[in-house]
């Protein structure tokens, strides 16, 4: 009985202790939420000083107002005077404006004072003849997020230049590559064994370094072996792989297996053989670089590699065309025509047909129909492409007279003869000259004639 008394009186004591423990903990929670949020008057305000500070050097409003309010702590801990001073040294660098603020923007740190000083004295013991604002900024940034020191880039400048580097082969590998400090001295002589051992020449690796820095990063027994072993299983020559990374060293850059998908759209194509003979012109190993160039061109503005894939199918002449005027294409498209990317997997001819002579006189009618309320529906992007120019021109142009001129001349919409090809009276030069017939031609065309009757 006395066992059953206790056990109950300690499981109110229980209850009660845990009862205590929730309304305090109701109290803090009440007493937490009732502190005041902080407003935007709480936010730290910007000083006039670094304000006008950053806008002698080329900071809008809008980005000393980001920059302030991003890196406040980092700005209240220092002193104006120095940050004035780290900008001197900045512009001692014969950085322009516009890439100091970008510079800075991306890297705040940089404007640590005591860091430019070491990288003031490191610069002037680099013996490169030009150094570059873009190597400089490269190092800088990279310098600065690693926490490295200055002397290592002073090394590797010395490393590359034992190897046989030119000094314009550096400096691209310095603007382009900064992180070559982190490869060692062994990795960076066995890439240049490896190309040197597929048939490159030396001066040739100085051409590739650079074009594309980034080979040196490249282990030589990973991804540039598996390269290479690549193209030797789809059949090419190691004599014809040297020839074209030459004359193209970002074939270096390509991932494995892009070039064998590549290569099998080429031999999948259905086209005419004029066609095919133009996309083979210079062997099937460029050809599929060239199909890598553009499909790479086609995802940057919003295609997935399968819809590039599917295009180039369609439109096989496309590997044929330059890339600048598929992109010029393609952005008039997106900004001026407001279609999207998608649409072009629909109506390839799009970027097969003459942009100033076929697609803008088109666009320009039917943005003026469409100005004008006179179309009864949106006329999408196979409308304005899939019809022959003779069906466009009677659906369009031929019932709004005053489309004629944005549209061109076509055959048959003015009724006025055209021009002679000569000048007028010329034919009076051509006219044969006139014979005096005598009494014996006269003779002789009479016998003629008896003789056929």
């Amino acid at each position: 009985m006395a066992g059953r008394i206790l056990i109950r009186k300690a499981a109110v004591l229980r209850r009660v202790i845990s009862t205590s423990n929730l309304t305090s903990s109701f109290q803090e929670i009440h007493h937490v939420s009732a502190k005041p949020v902080p407003t935007s008057s709480n936010h730290p305000k910007i000083s006039p000083n670094q304000s006008n500070l950053l806008h002698k050097i080329g900071f809008t409003q809008s980005q000393i107002r980001d920059f302030l309010s991003q890196n406040h702590l980092f700005l209240t801990n220092s002193n104006l005077q120095d940050i004035e001073a780290s900008l001197l040294v900045l512009l001692s660098f014969k950085i322009p404006p516009k890439d100091l603020v970008s510079m800075a923007i991306d890297c705040p740190a940089v404007l640590d004072l005591e860091f430019l000083k070491k990288w003031e004295v490191s610069l002037s013991l680099i013996e490169l003849p030009n150094v570059s604002v873009s190597m400089i900024r490269s190092m800088l940034v990279l310098s600065k997020r690693f926490q490295l020191d200055p002397s290592i880039f002073r090394r590797n400048v010395d490393l590359l230049k034992r190897f046989g580097f030119s000094d314009a082969a550096v400096t691209r590998v310095l603007e382009d590559y900064p992180e070559i400090v982190f490869t060692n001295e062994e990795e960076i002589l066995r890439t240049i064994e490896f190309l040197i051992g597929i048939g490159i020449r030396r001066d040739e690796i100085n051409r590739i370094i650079c074009s594309i820095p980034r080979v040196l990063g490249f282990r030589a027994d990973g991804r540039l072996k598996s390269l290479i072993w690549e193209f030797n299983d789809l059949g090419f020559d190691q004599n014809v792989i040297a020839r074209e990374i030459v004359r193209e060293p970002r074939i270096l850059a390509t991932e494995l297996g892009e070039v064998s998908r590549c290569l099998e759209l080429l031999r999948n194509l259905k086209c005419r053989n004029s066609i095919k003979e133009k996309i083979f012109r210079d062997g099937a190993l460029r050809a599929a670089f060239e199909v890598k160039k553009r499909v790479d061109c086609l995802c940057k503005h919003g295609l997935i590699r399968t819809g590039a894939f599917k295009l180039l199918w369609k439109e096989p002449r496309l590997v044929t065309y330059e890339i600048e005027n598929i992109e010029k294409k393609i952005d008039f498209l997106i900004h001026k025509m407001k279609f999207g990317v998608d649409s072009l997997i629909d109506v390839p001819e799009y970027l097969g047909i003459n942009f100033e002579k076929q697609i803008v006189p088109r666009f320009n009618v039917i943005e003026y129909l469409e100005s004008k309320g006179w179309l009864g529906s949106q006329v999408g992007l196979r409308e304005i492409i899939k019809p022959s120019r003779l069906r466009f021109y009677n659906l369009f142009v031929k019932p709004y007279p005053e489309c004629g001129k944005m549209f061109g001349k076509f055959a048959g919409d003015n009724k006025t003869e055209s021009p002679s090809r000569h000048p007028i009276g010329l034919w009076k030069v051509f006219k044969p000259q006139k014979h005096p017939e005598s009494k014996e031609d006269t003779e002789n065309m009479k016998s003629f004639m008896k003789s056929l009757v």
